[in-house]
């Protein structure tokens, strides 16, 4: 039997775990390598909360800013129990909850000032647990973004995790763009101030840009056995530098990840997806539970700054109940550069998309919290707008009935590294509107199971935005054979999880 362990920022196995897609990947990963006899440890950090109703499993102590530290590693009950997969999160005072999903800082002067902190903290508490052997025998550890990635920076430069190089570290990048950046020195939230004792490699730890930083994305790029994009065609797309807007690559990492590959070490492995006890809505409760979930928000007092908001939206909401639209097109994400620049920097664009939708009584619904930039655009664009409808917060069971209900799902996105709810709307026979990027491309086809555009400008991209949706609701109104035929093709794809393993065993585990 293998022993595996998994590190990470979140793990949507365990209830308030998950602001991303990385969340879902390491409930699910887990669950498949157990299928398969072998057994995987996952563990994230605590947040101040997650600990609560865990067992103490042991106390680690370890040396942080030239003190003794000391943190606790508790087992956690799961959403959903399987044999041989076991939950744990570290607690310590340092590894706090931030704003984003009671997860991440977004710290507005220095990003990642906070974040490094605790994931500092946390980091050395997972290296000490590996020592002490909190976890058995393992053979293989799986890291997640940049982190985790401070545990290949003890393996290879601390005295006390030598034995950590006899196992196998795979380096998994969910979102390149993300990076950890920090100081080498002169900050509380610095490589020196936290590792006093150990001497600093500047070329092995540097940014390429800022060469007074260590870059905690490129330590996982070139520390680990094996690294792993989440689909073959992002691997592709960061091994060119990007050239913003028209291009999202590498961001500054390419010649990194260019060494890495030609050293035969990089994989690009397509993420999978859930097809198995799926929670769905009964059809037809769209509207029903956006209003459910509007009332809901309204009596959060975290909300009273947009009541005037939720309640213009609640309105809008009724019109639709007895007097449904023909058309709905629609988004869940988190309001982000990555997924809306397209409409940030064209409000134009979404305004054309809104004005074709109208020519098919067609309204447009879209999920989402996230910068105050893009909520605010989208306030105001619905305030414009009759038909569309920003529902400004999270609600799960609304995002089951907007992937069951919707006849098209619209994926803008930048870039794309893989992309998780294509995949979630393909699985409900839902055919998606896409920029041909990343895992985007290897997962809908154009005209086949759904929609693409693409285009060598910026403007270019923008107007083949809307011949795509043209193409996409003409075939709706006047070939409704093609449309099914779509349909089905999109509800037949299978991204599954056990083809995604397979090739995790064989390439990046070497199992």
């Amino acid at each position: 039997m293998n022993n595996f362990l998994f590190v990470a920022a979140e793990n949507d196995a365990i209830p308030n775990c998950k602001a991303g897609g990385m969340g879902d990947v390491v409930r699910d990963v887990p669950r498949q390598i157990a299928e398969r006899g072998d057994r995987v440890h996952v563990v994230v950090p605590s947040y101040g909360r997650l600990h609560q109703n865990g067992t103490l499993m042991t106390t680690l102590y370890f040396g942080l800013r030239g003190q003794k530290y000391k943190a606790e590693l508790y087992e956690v009950p799961p959403k959903r129990e399987f044999p041989n997969i076991h939950h744990y999160v570290i607690h310590h005072p340092e590894i706090e909850a931030g704003g984003i999903a009671h997860i991440y800082h977004d710290d507005p002067t220095e990003p990642f000032f906070t974040d490094f902190v605790k994931y500092v903290v946390f980091c050395s508490a997972v290296a000490e647990a590996i020592k002490v052997k909190a976890f058995g025998e393992l053979n293989v550890v799986h890291l997640h973004d940049w982190h985790s990635s401070l545990v290949l920076f003890l393996r290879k430069y601390h005295k006390d995790y030598e034995d950590l190089k006899k196992i196998r570290f795979v380096y998994s990048i969910h979102n390149l763009a993300i990076q950890g950046i920090r100081p080498f020195a002169d900050n509380y939230s610095s490589l020196q101030n936290w590792f006093p004792d150990i001497p600093i490699d500047y070329a092995g730890l540097k940014d390429p840009r800022y060469q007074d930083c260590i870059n905690l994305m490129a330590v996982g790029i070139r520390l680990a056995d094996a690294v792993h994009t989440v689909s073959p065609s992002y691997k592709e797309d960061i091994l060119l530098p990007s050239s913003p807007p028209e291009f999202i690559g590498g961001e500054g990492l390419e010649k990194d990840l260019q060494q890495v590959d030609k050293e035969g070490r990089l994989y690009g492995i397509l993420n999978g997806c859930n097809y198995k006890n799926v929670n769905t809505e009964a059809k037809g409760h769209i509207y029903r539970n956006t209003v459910k979930a509007i009332f809901k928000w309204l009596q959060e007092e975290s909300k009273k700054y947009k009541a005037d908001f939720l309640a213009h939206t609640g309105e809008k909401i009724m019109q639709y109940v007895g007097n449904r639209p023909k058309f709905i097109a629609s988004s869940v994400a988190r309001l982000t550069e990555q997924k809306f620049y397209f409409f940030k920097r064209s409000p134009e664009t979404f305004e054309e998309i809104l004005e074709h939708l109208k020519t098919v009584d067609g309204i447009f619904i879209l999920l989402g919290t996230g910068a105050p930039e893009y909520e605010e655009l989208f306030r105001e664009m619905s305030y414009k707008h009759q038909n569309f409808i920003f529902t400004n917060g999270q609600s799960e069971s609304l995002i089951d009935s907007m992937y069951l209900e919707s006849d098209l799902y619209v994926m803008p996105s930048l870039f794309e590294p893989c992309g998780i709810s294509q995949m979630l709307a393909m699985r409900n026979g839902t055919p998606c509107l896409v920029h041909h990027t990343g895992g985007l491309k290897d997962t809908v086809e154009h005209m086949k199971t759904g929609f693409s555009f693409d285009g060598t400008t910026f403007d270019e991209k923008l107007a083949n935005m809307l011949v795509a949706l043209d193409q996409a609701l003409d075939i709706w109104k006047n070939d409704p054979t093609t449309w099914k035929k779509i349909k089905t093709n999109a509800k037949r794809k299978r991204f599954t999880w056990k083809k995604s393993v397979d090739k995790y065993y064989q390439l990046l585990y070497k199992l």
